[in-house]
């Protein structure tokens, strides 16, 4: 079985339909999925950058391309209300539903991605359905606490530490990085070389 770490940030469009398309592409395959989340905001500060999303003209492409890739993967794609956000509260909510040291499993991060891509064009992080969406994932762990939000940090600095340097970001045992939803026919390749030796 291969394991495969997804970096990713639910500010973007990107790894949402990544995460998406995932589970179609790697049919045929024995994979395990370690779901990472991290912030992008550090990974730009950390390597230079800014974000797409920040860029007037890339942040009209962005979302041409995401409803464009949407239409033909068949996934519901709707722009919250306000893009960029502030996606901290979500992240540290996925962080919290599972114990310290552990990876949040693919229905919370379903649930949380579909909240942020797939409902209508709401806000993202509107207290009162923020606080449905918490009582429905129902954290093991304060997502204000302290410990989560150190714990996120600690994800964000291990992820560059890595070489991670964008979201989504699937990286393979062997330290192969494969960076873009449009990367996954890549990492699908690798992955059945990898099979296929054996």
């Amino acid at each position: 079985m291969q394991r495969i770490v997804f970096d990713f940030d639910v500010v973007s469009p990107y790894a949402y339909l990544a995460f998406e398309r995932l589970p179609r592409a790697l049919e045929g395959l024995s994979y395990q999925v370690e779901y990472q989340p991290l912030l992008f905001a550090g990974l730009l500060k950390h390597w230079g950058n800014v974000g797409p999303a920040e860029i007037d003209p890339k942040r009209e492409w962005l979302f041409r391309q995401c409803d464009w890739i949407a239409r033909q993967d068949g996934t519901v794609f709707e722009k919250p209300a306000r893009h960029p956000f502030n996606p901290l509260a979500l992240l540290r909510l996925l962080i919290a539903s599972v114990p310290s040291g552990q990876h949040p499993n693919r229905w919370a991060v379903e649930r949380v991605m579909r909240h942020v891509w797939a409902r209508g064009g709401a806000d993202a992080i509107e207290p009162a359905a923020l606080a449905a969406l918490t009582a429905e994932i129902e954290p093991v762990r304060d997502p204000a606490s302290d410990e989560v939000k150190q714990e996120l940090r600690e994800r964000t600095e291990a992820a560059i530490r890595r070489g991670v340097f964008g979201v989504p970001t699937f990286t393979l045992d062997d330290g192969r990085l494969f960076w873009g939803q449009d990367a996954i026919p890549m990492l699908v390749d690798a992955m059945r070389d990898a099979q296929a030796r054996g």
